[in-house]
């Protein structure tokens, strides 16, 4: 099921660019009937939304915003028990964003000089939440939360509706508890579209966070630039780094926790024991016999998964780095001896009591994590991904004078005779 190579500076390479062949460029084809959506939704609004969501969802709702009785009472009429552990796990993401924040600065300084930097959240983002097998209201929660943190003054939801025409009654109750404004059923290319443009129904927003399949991914990375996006999010992937303390039950769990998320996800297991290496891929036959989702684990791990065996944890450490994965467990005696120099990871589990899920669903740390290596860059979802910032600046008469000759000096030294003479004006 998974293949076992040992880390000699060939082997892993090939193993790890063969990995990375499911994050290539995307389909053209893929590009250009998402761009046909686009363009159709933009000139045609309501009415091209309409076509797309019976075409691709197989089923028009009655309105395409769903009403605010209906929100509330997919809430009455919740399970209790998941009431209560979404508002669990809703305090525990809030506790953690709330130290995201930043503030606004005023420095006021003694010739009279005043500068400063206000922070303020977006005005109206919009959250695409998948429906059918992938509806995870989890998600809800981890968008919503840091962009109310944030200060967003309204938060339009867009999920595909079912087969019937009607919402994902989980789906609402995450939307209703985590205080989603306003609530549509559309999906795909053509919910992105109406968010990024607006149509008569669905008012456009400053940026659009969420996961979604290809279509979306690729519908958001289009716009980009004519409304902002969280980030360019690719299949799911987990990589364990493990010692000899490493439990194989665990571990193999572990693997299996994002394998069965989609065909294309990566499940990789670096570590320094042999003994480890093969009683895990012991326990991932057995413990998959008896999943739900057994035929999409086995796809993902047979095709994108792979045990690597290391002579020492620097160079354990040194491939996951390279990796640079969107969940990254160290399964390990000391993991705090190794979290300093772990560097590219979306989110860090340490020990072996912190699986993966503990992260998805309730610790506090976001689950919206860059994917696909990018995670050299870029950071996950929180609380500065909803606020912009301004810089202002007062100068006095005297303030300015002491500084015009660097300022005229600098203007004309890049050729800008323009921006000098709005200096010199002010004192000819």
């Amino acid at each position: 099921m998974l293949p076992i190579v040992k880390a000699d500076g060939v082997q892993e390479r090939q193993l790890l660019g063969s990995l990375r062949s499911r994050s290539a460029e995307v389909d053209k084809e893929v590009t250009r009937v998402v761009s046909e959506i686009l363009e159709n939704v933009r000139t045609r609004g309501d009415q091209a939304v309409k076509e797309y969501t019976l075409k691709f969802d197989g089923s028009l709702p009655d309105a395409l915003e769903v009403d605010r009785e209906v929100i509330n009472d997919a809430l009455t009429n919740a399970d209790p028990e998941f009431v209560s552990a979404l508002l669990n796990a809703m305090e525990n993401i809030t506790e953690f964003h709330n130290r995201q924040k930043h503030q606004s600065f005023i420095d006021a300084k003694p010739n009279g000089v005043i500068l400063g930097q206000r922070i303020r959240g977006l005005h109206r983002v919009g959250l695409y939440v998948p429906g059918g097998t992938a509806a995870y209201p989890s998600s809800v929660l981890m968008n919503a939360v840091p962009a109310k943190i944030a200060g967003v003054k309204e938060i339009i939801m867009v999920t595909p509706p079912g087969k019937d025409g009607k919402p994902n009654p989980d789906i609402l109750v995450a939307a209703a508890v985590c205080g989603v404004d306003r609530v549509f059923l559309l999906g795909g290319a053509q919910a992105v579209a109406a968010l990024a443009y607006g149509t008569e129904t669905v008012p456009r927003v400053d940026k659009i966070v969420g996961p979604g399949n290809i279509f979306v991914a690729t519908a958001k990375k289009l716009l980009y630039g004519q409304v902002d996006i969280d980030m360019i999010a690719g299949p799911s992937e987990i990589l364990v780094l493990a010692d000899e303390t490493a439990n194989p039950v665990y571990v193999a769990a572990d693997l299996m926790s994002q394998a069965e998320h989609d065909k294309l996800a990566s499940a990789i297991l670096i570590t320094t024991s042999e003994k480890l290496a093969e009683e895990t891929k012991a326990e991932l036959e057995r413990q998959s016999a008896a999943l739900s989702r057994r035929e999409i684990i086995e796809t993902s791990l047979r095709d994108f998964g792979g045990i690597i065996v290391c002579d020492s944890m620097d160079q354990a450490v040194e491939l996951a780095n390279e990796v640079a994965p969107e969940h990254l467990e160290v399964a390990v005696q000391d993991p705090f001896l190794y979290l300093g120099r772990l560097d590219n990871a979306g989110s860090v589990f340490l020990g072996h009591y912190a699986p993966e899920p503990l992260g998805d669903y309730y610790a506090g740390p976001n689950h919206v994590l860059p994917t696909s290596g990018t995670a050299r860059f870029f950071s996950p979802l929180g609380v500065d991904a909803f606020v912009k910032r301004s810089s202002y600046i007062y100068y006095t008469r005297e303030a300015l004078e002491e500084a015009k000759d660097d300022i005229v000096c600098l203007a004309e030294k890049e050729g800008l005779t323009a921006h000098a003479n709005s200096i010199k004006v002010r004192f000819s």
